[in-house]
């Protein structure tokens, strides 16, 4: 473990945590009243996620690798299935519109899948990681989540500052991004 170890680990963070930023944009979008506590759950929800994904690919590369390899395939599919689920479900929310005082918030199960969505990419990082001990590829996973934890933050803040300009427009734009997010994960996995 180095300084070269700690760098690369960054950047994988910073490359995983790209989907779950926007996702985090369209959630404060969708959300504008978001207190900080929720945001740092939200972000923390993202974070786990993306730490979790690489230690089952780490996992699975020293234990059941075919398996995985199957199942790779599947990932920009059920990545753009569940993204596009939810941003269809906000967008007919957006439309549908509400009462303006009534804050729209999202669900667990939502953010469940929002945080399965936007790293199950990231399983993948389990084979870059392959040749790391046990206790290299811990700290790789929590470098990842701590990056990912700090840009999904950052996100949210924004998201929330532009949702509180765009108001009733808000849920749906939320809604687009996640479809167009769906859609750049589907088309970057299968070419």
């Amino acid at each position: 473990m180095n300084q070269i170890f700690i760098f690369n680990s960054i950047m994988l963070g910073t490359g995983l945590a790209m989907d779950a930023f926007s996702v985090s944009v369209a959630n404060g979008l969708a959300e504008p009243g978001m207190r900080k506590r929720r945001m740092c759950a939200i972000a923390g929800v993202f974070a786990g996620f993306q730490a979790l994904m690489p230690m089952t690919g780490w996992i699975c590369v020293h234990t059941i690798v075919l398996y995985f390899k199957a199942f790779e395939k599947a990932i920009p599919y059920i990545a753009l299935i569940l993204l596009a689920f939810i941003g269809i479900k906000m967008i007919i929310e957006g439309v549908r519109g509400g009462n303006d005082d009534e804050i729209s918030k999202i669900g667990k199960s939502t953010l469940l899948i929002q945080g399965v969505a936007t790293s199950i990419d990231a399983l993948s990082v389990g084979f870059a990681i392959a040749d790391y001990d046990l206790t290299m590829a811990l700290i790789c996973a929590a470098i990842i989540a701590t990056v990912t934890f700090i840009i999904c933050m950052l996100g949210l803040v924004i998201g929330r500052r532009f949702g509180t300009k765009l108001s009733g427009k808000a849920e749906i734009i939320g809604g687009i991004i996640l479809i167009l997010i769906g859609l750049e994960i589907f088309f970057t996995g299968i070419f």
